[in-house]
């Protein structure tokens, strides 16, 4: 199965050069935890880093900054780690799990922005895949009981 398939669309955005105040706001108007941090090119929406709900907790209010003097891309994350639309679930978990990422946006072949894949997409995608491989043994049982009877 692809990432493409799987990610959360669409997904929420903010500019580098927004307030952290104003970014947060964003997250509490779209329920999220995290915003992925993009440059605008032509019509692109390019991922450059990801604002999370914690890098605004221990970069901005455990130190008592002010987070309306603050830009999102004075405390984001620029350690990016994307996944394109036509790439493996299971590759793109390994990856994650080599880098300890949680959130993990998807582009297009163009670049741009389409999508987020977190852990949680992950985890319902997996517990589905589980999900029907617990069927086949009801359906080999069933199957079993039918042919010796």
């Amino acid at each position: 199965m692809r990432i493409g398939e799987i990610c959360t669309v669409p997904s929420s955005y903010c500019k580098g050069d927004e307030t952290v105040q104003a970014a947060a706001l964003l997250m509490r108007k779209h329920h999220v935890g995290d915003l992925v941090v993009i440059d605008q090119i032509n019509e692109e929406r390019i991922p450059v880093g990801i604002l999370s709900d914690r890098d605004i907790v221990v970069s901005v209010i455990a130190l008592g900054l002010d987070p309306a003097s603050l830009l999102v891309g004075d405390i984001m994350s620029a350690d990016l780690l994307t996944a394109a639309e036509d790439d493996d679930v299971y590759e793109t978990i390994e990856r994650m799990r080599f880098r300890g990422i949680r959130r993990v946006p998807v582009v297009n072949n163009g670049g741009g922005l389409s999508g987020i894949v977190s852990v949680d997409d992950l985890l319902e995608f997996l517990a589905e895949e589980m999900g029907e491989l617990s069927r086949i043994c009801s359906h080999q049982q069933s199957h079993e009981k039918r042919a010796r009877q």
